[in-house]
C-alpha cells in the first residue's frame, strides 16, 4: 500500500490525492493480502480394490499344487491303509456291466469310469487296505458347480429308480445289483452317498462274488469331491464317513488359504 504523507501546499494536495487514488485502486482489485495462507486439503488414502481370484473355466479358484494338497493320504486313514498298488481285479470282473434297465447304465457307467461327478477328475488318488483288499479311490472333480449340483440330484433318484436291477458281466456272469441311500457327514454344501451292493451268480446258478461300494460325492464352494470305497464282502463304513469328514475339511482349508494368499 502507498503510505499517505499529509504537505501543505500544492505538492501536499497532490501527494493526497495520489494516496487515496492507490488506496482505492487496492481495494477494489481485492490486492489484500491475507494473513496466513490457506492449507491445501489434506490427502485421503482410498483402499486399493482386492484382486479377483483367478478361476478356471470350470469355476475353481484352486491352482493345480492346491488341488493336489486337498486330496486324501494314507496318514489320513492311518493302517492297513496305504498307497494303491493298481486298479483293483474286481473293477473290470463286477463293474463292467451292462443292464436293461435304462436309468441304471449311467451308474454302471459312472462307478467303473470312476466318473462320479459327470466327467474327468481333476486329482485323483487311490489307497488300498492291505487285510481286506477293499479299495479306495478318491478325486476331486473338474466341473461348474451347478453341473456338479445336477449330478448330485441324479445320483439322489437312484435309491429310488435303480433299488434293485439285474446286469450281466462281460463275462456273462449275472448280477443282482441294490442301491440304497447312505448317509454322510453334515459336511460341504451339498451331498449325496449310495451303498451299491453286486451279487454276482454264474449261469448255473452258483455264487460268484459279492461286490459291496460305498459311494460319496460332496460340493465345498466351487469344488466337490467324489470317492468310492469297495471291497469283495462286507465294506467297513467308518473309513468311508472318515474320508468324507477329512476331505471336506481339508478342501475348505486348502481354498481358505488360497483365498489368504490372493
Amino acid at each position: 500500500m502507498t503510505a499517505v504523507i499529509r504537505t501543505r501546499g500544492p505538492r501536499g494536495a497532490v501527494a493526497l490525492a495520489v494516496g487515496l487514488l492507490t488506496l482505492t485502486g487496492c481495494a477494489t482489485l481485492g490486492l489484500e493480502t491475507p494473513a496466513t495462507a490457506p492449507q491445501p486439503l489434506p490427502t485421503i488414502d482410498r483402499p486399493k480394490p482386492k484382486p479377483k481370484e483367478p478361476t478356471r473355466g470350470d469355476g475353481s479358484t484352486l491352482t493345480d499344487a492346491q488341488a493336489q494338497a486337498a486330496l486324501l493320504t494314507e496318514t489320513d486313514l492311518g493302517a492297513p491303509w496305504a498307497a494303491t498298488r493298481g486298479a483293483a481285479t474286481w473293477r473290470d470282473g463286477l463293474l463292467k456291466a451292462t443292464t436293461e434297465a435304462g436309468d441304471c447304465q449311467p451308474l454302471l457307467d459312472a462307478l467303473y469310469t470312476d466318473e462320479l461327478l459327470g466327467g474327468p477328475s481333476r486329482v485323483a488318488v487311490g489307497l488300498d487296505d492291505a487285510d481286506t483288499d477293499a479299495q479306495l479311490r478318491y478325486q476331486i472333480g473338474a466341473r461348474r458347480p451347478a453341473d456338479v449340483d445336477t449330478t448330485l440330484d441324479w445320483l439322489r433318484t437312484m435309491p429310488a429308480k435303480c433299488a434293485r436291477f439285474t446286469a450281466t458281466t462281460e463275462l456273462g456272469l449275472t448280477e443282482d445289483v441294490q442301491v440304497t441311500d447312505a448317509p454322510l457327514p453334515e459336511v460341504g454344501d451339498v451331498r449325496q452317498g449310495l451303498r451299491v451292493t453286486l451279487a454276482a451268480v454264474s449261469t448255473e446258478g452258483e455264487d460268484e462274488a459279492f461286490l459291496t461300494l460305498d459311494v460319496a460325492a460332496v460340493r465345498v464352494g466351487e469344488d466337490a469331491f467324489a470317492l468310492t470305497n469297495g471291497g469283495l464282502g462286507d465294506v467297513p463304513n467308518d473309513a468311508t464317513q472318515a474320508a468324507v469328514q477329512i476331505g471336506a475339511l481339508r478342501l475348505a482349508d486348502v481354498r481358505r488359504q488360497g483365498r489368504a494368499q490372493v
